[in-house]
Order: structure tokens, then C-alpha cells, then sequence
């Protein structure tokens, strides 16, 4: 009887405790984590981003993180769906720059929820923070993986024609042929470029006898970017003003002037006629052999993400334009749906992904971690992967170039932005291919292009 009565207490006891636990559970705030848009699809990311959700939901008991992983080529139409249904997810992540500009005006602004958590900004660099400040929008994201740009170039060819390298740090001078300080600027990239720009012959683009149909190798070229990245070099913008207008920024006017001498006149950049030729790797200028130098990001390396081979190469400051340095950036984050009914939650899991989870994470992601504290051991783990071993790569000018990081982003929002790409980027086509473009006649037909875009998105 006495065991019976045992028995029964023990019963009822782990009933209530069930019934505890379950209540528990039922309390938890569900914080719904929708990964696609970026990086953390591929299966070995997806058992690692499973385990960080495991450890954080073990690690507390007022949260659920939900992990909702949805293929990159769906992720873009099954997130608007959600939307449009009031089914959004709290938290979207990793995304890039273009990856929330297709979202323009449905991210939370941070800065609240900053301040009120009295949130530590001081391991990153401020210009970072700034950049994902977006006017209008407000704080929309915090740093967390990073890629900034910084040209490469190739040591055995700027050997080989015996010129001076490219300054050492930003800020300093370039150091010419004659021994003269010239400002690292586009002006002097040009000049430096022409003279690496050599034709079969061996005659270089500054030689009266150089033939321009039959070109071997270049001497700069930016890669794997599209036109609002390469005039990003000119200086921060975007093909639409403050009131929402299009238009082409004049610092962007004088990029295009520089780039279409230099594809047409100069023949140190490859134009679309040759953009494409096997001696330049199909499209792949720099890891051809055949590139002097390239303006490029941190995950074209091989000890990044990317895989560029068997190229000496060295890194080296973006040149300024009329005294301003921007060297554009890439850059992944987590970011809040501004729908989300528990933004608190939403900001401690937020934190808790680029906070004590930022190094594995961007270690996953293969970015370079946007906090100053765990940088230095970043480069030294990629440095051991670099396929020239012993090679002393001058990782500093990657770090410098955070400060100069463009804002607003040549990635930034436009209204309808796969449409509005699609305006530009037919509009480059000609611009790349046509030696007689007429810039100044293309340039109304390209605003008034963006501008019925933009018409038909309102």
C-alpha cells in the first residue's frame, strides 16, 4: 500500500514537473531566424548555424530561435510572400547590402533598442557603424562580416616592366619611375596603368608605335562589379538624389569620362571588346596573369572565399579623387523585420549572432569579422591558407579601408531594384562596347530610364 501510495506521489510529481516544463516552454517567445538571402546554405553551414541554435535555446529559457533555412534562389520570393501574408520572420540573416536594398523601408531602426540596451559600441569602427545608418531608415543593421575593396597588384609584371609598386599605406605618396612624390590619386593610377598596359609587340600604351587591336596585357581593371561599383571610386553615391529623383551624381559624370577614355582613347582598361578574350581568363582579369592591377574585395582571395591563383600578388591603397578616398564596401549582417511583435527578443538574439557568436559565425560565412578585437587573429588564420606560403601580405590596408567606406552604398536601395539594374546595366552594354558612345547625348536616356522606374515603383 505504501509503495502504491510512493508510486502514485512520484506519478503525480513528475506530471507537474512535465506540466512545469511545458509551461515553460509555452512561455518562450518564438524569434523566427530566416537565413537565404546570403551566405548559410550550404549543408556543413547549416549543421553549424543548427548547433548555434541548439546552444542558444539550451543557454536560456525566455527565447525559442527558430532556424528557418530557405535555398538563396527562393529565398528573395518566399520572403516577400511572407511579408505580404503578415507572416514575416524577426530576424533575416546573413544579407548583404544588396540583399536588404531589395527590401527597401521594411527593416527596424536599431537605435532605440541601442540605447536603451545601453549596447557596446566600441569594438567596431565607427565609420562601419555609420555605414549601416541608412537615411531615412535609420539604423538598420550593426557590423558584423566584412569584405572591404583595396586594389591587388601583380609584383612579377610591375618587375617585369620595373616601375615602382604602388604605395605602401593610404596616405602616402606615389613614388615614380624619375623618383618623383605624385598624389595616389586616378590621375596618377592612369599614368601608372598605361605603362603596364603592353602589346604584342612589347610597346606599352603611352608608345606611339602601340597597337591597340592587339593588346596582351592591361594594366588596371575593376572586377567583378557593376557600373555604381566602379564609379564608386569617384566618390559615394547613387542614380537617385534626395527628393527620390533620378540623376547622375557629377563626381559619377566624371567617372564615366574617365572610364570611357580609358577603355577608348587610353586602352589601359578592357573594354567590353576584349573584356571577354581567353588571354584575360575568360572574365577572370587578375587571376589570368594578364592584369597589372585590380580593384577587387576581400573575398577574392584565395585565403577568403573566393579563389584567385597563382598570382604574386600584393595589396595597395585605393587611389583618391579630388583629395576624397572611398573605397566600397561589402558587408553582411543580421538585421530586424520592422514587423516583428518582439523586438526586444529579436536584439538579444541579434547580439548574441554578432556578439559572442560573431568569430565562429563570420568564420562560416568566410567573412573577416567586423570586430576590431578579433581581427589581428582573423589574419593570422588566413595568412596559413595563403597558397604562397611565407608571402607578407599587407593586411593593414584591408583594415584601413573601413574608414573610407562608401556611404551611401553603391549596392544601396533604388525603387524596384532589379528593375532599375536592369535600366543601368543595359545602359553600360553600349557604353563598354561602342567606341563612338555618345556619353553626353546617353546620359538623358539613362536617367529618363530610371526615372519611369521609379515612377512605376510609387
Amino acid at each position: 500500500m505504501l509503495h502504491k501510495k510512493l508510486f502514485t506521489f512520484i506519478g503525480v510529481v513528475s506530471m507537474m514537473l512535465a506540466l512545469s516544463i511545458t509551461a515553460q516552454a509555452q512561455e518562450r517567445v518564438e524569434i523566427r531566424w530566416f537565413v537565404g538571402l546570403g551566405a548559410g546554405t550550404d549543408a556543413p553551414q547549416i549543421e553549424a548555424q543548427e548547433a548555434i541554435v541548439e546552444e542558444f535555446n539550451n543557454s536560456q529559457d525566455s527565447i525559442e530561435l527558430i532556424l528557418e533555412i530557405v535555398d538563396n534562389d527562393q529565398a528573395y520570393g518566399i520572403l516577400s510572400t511572407q511579408r505580404a501574408a503578415g507572416n514575416a520572420p524577426d530576424i533575416v540573416g546573413p544579407v548583404g547590402i544588396r540583399g536588404r536594398s531589395n527590401f527597401p523601408g521594411t527593416w527596424l531602426d536599431l537605435s532605440s533598442l541601442i540605447e536603451e540596451n545601453n549596447y557596446d559600441l566600441s569594438d567596431f569602427d565607427p565609420a562601419l557603424v555609420d555605414f549601416y545608418d541608412i537615411e531615412g531608415e535609420g539604423q538598420i543593421g550593426l557590423p558584423f562580416a566584412i569584405f572591404p575593396s583595396f586594389l591587388a597588384y601583380n609584383v612579377d609584371l610591375f618587375d617585369e616592366a620595373g616601375i615602382p609598386y604602388p604605395p605602401r599605406n593610404y596616405g602616402d605618396p606615389y613614388v615614380d619611375w624619375n623618383g618623383e612624390e605624385r598624389e595616389w590619386n586616378m590621375d596618377t593610377l592612369r599614368e601608372v596603368a598605361m605603362i603596364m598596359t603592353v602589346d604584342a609587340n612589347g610597346f606599352d600604351a603611352t608608345m606611339e608605335e602601340f597597337d591597340t587591336n592587339n593588346i596582351v596585357q592591361f594594366g588596371y581593371g575593376p572586377q567583378w562589379t557593376d557600373i555604381r561599383g566602379r564609379l564608386t571610386m569617384f566618390g559615394a553615391g547613387n542614380f537617385i538624389d534626395d527628393d527620390g529623383n533620378a540623376y547622375v551624381p557629377e563626381h559619377w559624370r566624371a567617372g564615366l569620362e574617365w572610364y570611357q577614355a580609358a577603355m577608348w582613347e587610353d586602352y589601359f582598361v578592357p573594354n567590353g571588346v576584349y573584356g571577354g578574350a581567353d588571354f584575360l581568363g575568360g572574365g577572370n582579369w587578375f587571376e589570368s596573369g594578364n592584369l597589372a592591377i585590380v580593384h577587387t574585395h576581400l573575398w577574392y582571395l584565395p585565403c577568403c572565399t573566393w579563389g584567385l591563383e597563382g598570382v604574386d600578388y600584393q595589396l595597395a591603397p585605393v587611389p583618391s579623387f579630388n583629395g576624397v578616398t572611398t573605397a566600397k564596401m561589402h558587408g553582411d549582417t543580421f538585421s530586424i523585420m520592422e514587423s516583428t511583435d518582439h523586438p526586444q527578443e529579436a536584439f538579444e538574439v541579434l547580439t548574441y549572432l554578432i556578439g559572442e557568436k560573431a568569430e565562429e559565425l563570420a568564420a562560416l560565412y568566410g567573412g573577416m569579422p567586423a570586430r576590431l578585437s578579433l581581427q589581428e587573429t582573423y589574419f593570422d588564420t588566413i595568412s596559413q591558407n595563403d597558397p604562397l606560403a611565407g608571402r607578407d601580405l599587407y593586411w593593414d590596408i584591408v583594415v584601413a579601408g573601413m574608414e573610407f567606406a562608401d556611404n551611401p552604398s553603391h549596392e544601396g536601395p533604388l525603387p524596384s531594384l532589379l528593375e532599375a539594374e536592369d535600366v543601368y546595366n543595359t545602359w553600360t552594354g553600349p557604353f563598354d562596347n561602342d567606341p563612338d558612345f555618345d556619353l553626353e547625348a546617353e546620359l538623358p536616356a539613362l536617367i529618363e530610364g530610371l526615372q519611369e522606374v521609379y515612377d512605376a515603383a510609387d
